[in-house]
């Protein structure tokens, strides 16, 4: 008698986890005798590329704020100084190092700031 549940078990797992599967939703499709048939959608998760591209943005703005406020030989100086650090430091260092974007983002703050 416990043999006859076990297809049954097995078919019911299987019912059980497609349903589970579904929470994401469904894709319907017709097939070709007409059968219209419910299969789950395959869930993958979207990188927040807006969000990463507005942090980067963010961060070049804040250091060429940074270097027009403080100026280029205080800049440095400041760099240098978590170049001496920790391993936390010395990455912050190598973030914070002026390139080329944050230069023209820092004389572009200059005009604007008294």
């Amino acid at each position: 008698m416990a043999q006859a549940h076990v297809p049954f078990d097995k078919r019911l797992k299987r019912i059980v986890r497609r349903h589970e599967r579904m929470a994401n939703g469904v894709v319907k499709t017709v097939t070709a005798d007409g059968l219209i048939v419910a299969r789950p959608r395959v869930y993958r998760p979207r990188f927040p590329l807006k969000g990463l591209l507005a942090l980067v943005v963010t961060g070049f703005l804040f250091k060429g704020f940074l270097l027009a406020a403080l100026g280029a030989e205080a800049y440095a100086d400041r760099v240098a100084g978590l170049r001496d650090g920790s391993f936390v430091e010395k990455a912050g260092a190598w973030v914070m190092q002026p390139d080329v974007a944050t230069m023209l983002i820092a004389e572009q703050v200059k005009v604007i700031m008294p």
